[in-house]
């Protein structure tokens, strides 16, 4: 039986040494920051507090949950506020 890898294969990998990554965005954390997915190679990247993209850790997987939860919190009272103002 073979054991699963986590290494991603090598011709994609070769393909974005030579031509570069194809990121699409993979999730909208919040207006400014986003997760970004390389379609080839399957590379993970995120936009910092200075807004480059950096490496995509468990770190900052938290940290994009918890400002996706505040933005998603904050945005859904904004609209409640601004829809009892409209009445």
């Amino acid at each position: 039986m073979e054991k699963p890898t986590n290494k991603p294969l090598l011709i994609p990998s070769m393909y974005c040494n030579v031509f570069g990554h194809d990121y699409q965005i993979s999730k909208k954390v919040t207006y400014h920051v986003k997760e970004y997915t390389c379609s080839r190679c399957k590379r993970q990247l995120t936009t910092n507090s200075n807004g480059h993209l950096i490496e995509l850790t468990p770190k900052f997987k938290e940290i994009n949950a918890i400002l996706e939860r505040i933005h998603q919190s904050r945005t859904a009272r904004l609209k409640k506020k601004t829809l009892i103002s409209s009445i």
